[in-house]
């Protein structure tokens, strides 16, 4: 077997994954930016190839339809937004009331720096198709469970969750950031999280 060939069998496929890959995150930066300008449902698969870049094509080649890139779309933004809540909380310090705090500060800070991208979390998200809402289902308990994590008193930490509070607490936080939206971001970040700590206030005495 000539190794020097093979070799260079396996540096082309490598290569050529590495460019598709590099195809599917363009695709998914110029849809964030797509969508978040112009709106999910007005917004095309030319529309969204036109701002990467690329033929229609290379489409195909990573998403069967418009569902799944929003999927993709959403779940990058979503995941970012729980590392850097929890690089935020972690920074903070172990106090509970602190790192409350600080998360609920850099959520709202992050919506406010990148409206584009709030409206794709919040927003354009909703009620699109019984796959994105499962999409949306992962997510919000991936944020449960760090709130479960980060959030837990010293000494608590194997005592049972309380999903439901939770789960309210995290919807009350995304309607005030809804709300706050609709108003074009009028109220200085540190009042919105200050408010929404009220609700957190909740989660930290139960």
């Amino acid at each position: 077997m000539n190794t020097a060939t093979t070799a260079k069998r396996r540096y082309r496929g490598a290569a050529v994954e590495e460019r598709r890959a590099q195809r599917r995150q363009q695709l998914i930066d110029a849809a964030i930016e797509v969508y978040g300008r112009n709106g999910y449902r007005h917004s095309g698969v030319k529309q969204v190839c036109d701002a990467a870049g690329l033929t229609q094509r290379y489409f195909y080649e990573s998403f069967s339809h418009s569902d799944e890139l929003l999927i993709a779309c959403y779940e990058q933004a979503a995941g970012q937004l729980r590392e850097n809540n929890a690089a935020v909380a972690e920074a903070a310090g172990p106090n509970p009331v602190a790192r409350s705090k600080a998360m609920l500060q850099a959520y709202f800070q992050a919506l406010k720096d990148y409206p584009l991208i709030a409206r794709l979390l919040l927003i354009e998200i909703r009620g699109i198709s019984p796959a994105v809402d499962r999409a949306i289902e992962k997510a919000l308990h991936a944020a449960n469970n760090d709130m479960a994590r980060l959030l837990v008193k010293p000494g608590r930490e194997a005592e049972p969750v309380d999903e439901l509070l939770h789960a309210g607490i995290m919807g009350g936080v995304i309607h005030i950031a809804l709300h706050w939206m609709a108003t074009g971001y009028r109220m200085p970040v540190e009042e919105v999280a200050a408010t929404a700590f009220k609700l957190g206030g909740a989660l930290l005495e139960s």
